[in-house]
């Protein structure tokens, strides 16, 4: 286990004892934000990324651990086991150096080697690779045996090499050695099968594509992957075979003799028939896990800016989901979210509907003292804001809201649970409307999967991409804190140490015995024990509470010495919290013991200043240019308002209020070489961007953020060519992702373009 320790804390960078004290208290059960919030001083401070890292990378070598216990005990039983292997199989540091340790000694189904086995030849399997000199046609021919079916030299001769092919292929040097060549010179090589061009035109650019493996790009792997997987490629990742043959020549090829000839094709028919293969495999999957992890790093980031989205607040809500002939709906909700009325308007059908639409609108507000409206963005949704606006209700703030994965919200098991006498449009609405309010506390009720963020999110491994998105949430969760008297069981859930039953257990007590007074009596719900409460508590926040800490950050082990900073400045803790003056005189120094350290004394004095701080940014309001509602209405160099709905390797998604997102290359998101688009821009940011380009047939929108270049503002978009097939484009991320993956050959392009740009500036300098 300290072997462990010594083996993550040289591959993270940090002291083996930070490590050490992370698992002791992994182990015993406490949380990544627990951890990395309230035990600083056990842990030198790491943050919630590298306890998550150690918690992640312990759990592979334990994993490790098993396989190699496994391993020896099954060697130990076939009676294989030597000394010199057990010592090569206890220093196997990767799963794969253990694997090929094992691989001849493992139990397998029969094969052309086994086969030839069964009939005697490995002794002449084993001279001949030896490559000594001797008369091999008079050796082989001993081992003619029609009993045993070898009915001539040849069938001896092709026996042995059987063998030999197998013990090449399975040499734990050799697949070291080609793991590392099929690593670095294997390339993709992927084409389309014979007869689906018209059924796969998506994947046009990959009909004839090859490139390294070692720097294709995730999301192409995945979709040079999500292509074969269709039957409309054909897909390899082979280097090329003439080094692969030399390398092993070179280790097994001895002499020059009859012998040496053998062992020549013996090893030829095993690189291609065994070893190959089974290279080519294992490069497939690594690159499949490479691709899966960067996709599902890109989609929990997204998910993480978009959950920790500015939050109006508490205000009086009118949400409206909005639609053509099937009308809009329209909830009213309290500062609780809860919801008052709801109805249908119709401002869309004809001139008699719209003067009831307005008529009711104006009502809603003034009966519910409506603060904002929030408008989902789907169809309809820039004709409603438009009518809406038009409206000209004083004090009332209209916003766009992103509603993807409402419609996934308003069928699910939580939406009727909470609404269960109405329909799906009514939940929606509601939903929208929520999400205004606090985007954090909605969206935890639905499958992050839904939520509109992806990057090929159904080709990755679900279930690491399901821990990831758990980890994301719980972070986000327990960063902003949760209000312990009006939050749902969804967000209870994800709080630090509770889980879905204490969460309901807590909804329960609140419900029987009316809002929690203190923290101390989250004591009295049945099923939540001391470490539970240890865990949650400090994450859980009381307004209005007995002991005025209860709404802060502050960890109730921690209050004694609040209290005591209280004391010592001859004040109470109410009064400390509200007094800045006074908070200034507290030197931290004085209160260092050894269980408290400077960084939680620091963290608390923060607390004190801002109690309960939320981390999130103020909401700012944001609305769209008007006169562009459809994809028909945009012109070349425009420049318009927008807000960024999804984050890829190779750009971002940007709605301009036209029912399509754009995209914004990654050459065109800053006037300088950007590797990483996080580095420029998050989700929900709002941002400017100039049209470059409009396919309206295929629904593409090309932007750019870079603030030079510009094409001429107000040349007409082409005319739209014929769409390529009749169906109607799904308006989701998921969509947006596979019509938007930069075309291989464009990705180059982009490069030599970016180059030349940066070598005409350095030109110019040097004149």
């Amino acid at each position: 286990m300290l072997a462990h320790h010594k083996i993550i804390a040289a591959e993270l960078k940090i002291a083996e004892k930070q490590v050490t004290a992370t698992v002791s208290l992994l182990d015993e059960g406490a949380t990544v934000p627990f951890i990395s919030r309230y035990r600083k001083e056990l842990t030198g401070s790491l943050d919630e990324v590298e306890v998550a890292a150690i918690r992640d990378r312990v759990l592979q070598l334990r994993d490790l651990d098993k396989r190699r216990e496994a391993i020896l005990k099954s060697m130990t039983e076939l009676g294989k086991l030597t000394p010199e292997l057990e010592k090569k199989i206890n220093e196997a540091e990767t799963i794969s150096l253990l694997e090929d340790i094992y691989l001849p000694y493992k139990p397998k189904r029969k094969t052309r080697a086994s086969v030839a086995k069964e009939k005697g030849l490995e002794p002449l399997a084993l001279q001949i690779f030896d490559q000594k000199h001797f008369d091999l046609d008079a050796e082989a021919d001993k081992f003619i045996d029609a009993e045993k079916g070898v009915n001539s030299l040849a069938e001896a001769l092709a026996g042995a090499r059987d063998i030999i092919a197998e013990m090449i292929s399975e040499n734990a040097e050799a697949r070291t050695k080609m793991r590392t060549y099929f690593q670095e010179k294997a390339e993709f090589k992927s084409e389309v099968i014979k007869g689906k061009e018209e059924e796969g035109i998506k994947y046009k650019d990959y009909f004839e594509w090859n490139e390294p493996v070692k720097t294709a790009a995730s999301h192409r792997v995945l979709a040079m992957r999500r292509g074969e997987k269709e039957l409309i490629l054909r897909l390899d990742a082979l280097p090329p075979a003439e080094g692969a043959i030399e390398m092993l020549e070179n280790q097994f090829v001895l002499g020059n003799n009859a012998a040496s000839k053998q062992v020549q094709q013996a090893l030829e028919d095993g690189y291609k028939r065994l070893l190959e293969p089974a290279m080519e495999t294992e490069l497939r999957v690594l690159t499949k896990q490479k691709a899966d992890e960067e996709a599902i790093r890109v989609f929990a980031e997204n998910a993480r800016q978009l959950l920790l989205a500015a939050p109006m607040g508490q205000k009086n809500v009118l949400a409206i989901d909005p639609g053509f002939r099937t009308g809009c709906k329209v909830v009213c909700l309290d500062k609780q979210g809860q919801l008052l009325e709801n109805t249908a308007i119709y401002p869309h059908t004809g001139q008699g509907n719209v003067k009831n639409a307005e008529i009711t609108i104006q009502q809603l507000c003034e009966k519910h003292k409506v603060e904002a409206i929030a408008i989902g963005n789907g169809t309809a949704g820039r004709e409603t804001e438009a009518f809406i606006r038009a409206l000209n209700l004083p004090q009332v703030t209209i916003v766009m809201v992103n509603e993807s994965g409402a419609s996934i919200y308003s069928a699910s098991e939580v939406a009727r649970e909470e609404f269960p006498t109405q329909d799906i449009t009514v939940r929606g609405a509601v939903s929208i409307g929520r999400r205004l309010m606090d985007p954090l506390a909605e969206l935890v009720k639905i499958d992050p999967k839904s939520i509109g963020v992806g990057q090929y999110q159904h080709d990755v491994d679900q279930n690491k991409l399901q821990a990831s998105l758990d980890d994301t949430v719980i972070s986000a969760v327990n960063a902003v804190g949760v209000e312990l008297n009006t939050a749902s069981k969804q967000i209870l859930a994800y709080v630090s140490g509770l889980g879905p039953t204490l969460a309901q257990n807590i909804v329960d007590y609140r419900n029987s015995n009316g809002a929690f007074k203190n923290r101390e009596s989250l004591k009295k719900v049945p099923r939540l024990g001391d470490k539970a409460y240890e865990q949650a508590a400090g994450f859980l926040r009381i307004r209005h509470a007995d002991n005025v800490l209860d709404m802060s950050g502050v960890h109730p082990e921690r209050y004694a010495v609040v209290d005591k900073m209280a004391k010592d400045l001859g004040t109470t803790v109410s009064a400390l919290m509200k007094d800045t003056q006074l908070q200034k005189q507290i030197k931290p120094q004085q209160y260092v013991t050894d269980e408290i350290g400077l960084p939680t004394l620091n963290d608390i004095l923060k607390e004190l200043a801002k109690p309960g701080r939320d981390p999130r940014e103020a909401f700012e309001a944001f609305s769209f240019t008007d006169g562009v509602n459809e994809i028909g209405d945009l012109r070349i160099g425009m420049k318009l308002p927008g807000i960024v709905t999804n984050i890829t390797n190779f750009g971002a998604f940007i709605d301009i209020g036209v029912h399509q997102d754009g995209l914004v290359h990654t050459s065109q998101l800053a006037n300088r070489f950007v590797a990483n688009p996080n580095d420029v821009v998050k989700v929900h940011q709002k941002v400017e961007v100039t049209v470059m380009e409009v396919d309206a047939a295929r629904k593409r929108i090309s932007l750019s953020m870079k603030t030079e270049n510009s094409p001429k503002s107000g040349d007409k978009v082409p005319k739209p060519e014929k769409a390529r097939n009749k169906e109607q484009p799904v308006n989701n991320s998921y969509q947006r992702t596979k019509n938007f993956a930069p075309k291989p050959q464009q990705v180059k392009k982009d490069a030599d373009g970016d180059l030349q740009e940066k070598l005409a500036k350095l030109k110019s300098l040097f004149k």
